[in-house]
């Protein structure tokens, strides 16, 4: 039974203590104090900012458009987004946090879905990704059924005067391009 708790907590999480040592995992057992699990924290969740056909957008460390849904209720630390509509809105898991060289003009957080996972928000919204979006810096969820919105304009840029200078450079998809946009992208739904 040790063996089976040490590989158990070897394998899920961090462990702690005397006893979480390579013998417990062959069947040897020491007399140190039992084997304590202590869970991960949240992995962290790089966002960035991209171009696409809708302007610049918070995006994934993988460029994948990252979206919110306008029946979420700002701050109230719930997403409404549940089943068939989490299967084709992936929530975005984990502690986000602004890769290096972004600046964001909001402020990253975390709310806890039902069954404990972690779910990165922007200004108090859950941050969803589509499914549908089949290749990084696509934006094909954007509007759909008047409620999924990309996060873009104002709300991104830190400031209009850095919108300004970055919108002079060439701008490529890197990870480490100023976020940037002019167009306000969320059709009304009061983000």
């Amino acid at each position: 039974m040790a063996a089976l708790s040490a590989a158990l907590c070897l394998a899920a999480v961090a462990c702690r203590g005397p006893a979480a040592s390579a013998g417990t995992a062959y069947g040897t057992t020491s007399a140190a104090a039992p084997t304590t699990m202590t869970p991960m924290s949240p992995a962290k969740d790089l966002l960035t900012v991209r171009k696409t056909g809708a302007g610049y957008v918070l995006a994934t460390s993988t460029g994948r458009t990252i979206y919110w849904y306008s029946v979420d209720t700002k701050g109230s630390g719930k997403s409404t987004c549940t089943g068939t509509c989490l299967a084709a809105w992936p929530a975005v898991t984990g502690a986000p946090v602004a890769a290096p060289g972004v600046q964001l003009a909001g402020k990253l957080g975390t709310i806890t879905r039902p069954g404990g996972v972690v779910q990165a928000t922007y200004n108090g919204y859950p941050l969803y990704t589509y499914a549908q979006d089949m290749a990084p810096g696509q934006t094909t969820g954007n509007g759909v059924t008047g409620a999924w919105h990309v996060i873009t304009g104002a709300v991104l840029s830190p400031s209009p005067a850095s919108a300004a200078a970055a919108s002079l450079r060439d701008a490529s998809p890197a990870a480490s391009v100023t976020p940037t946009g002019t167009a306000s992208g969320y059709g009304g739904g009061g983000y």
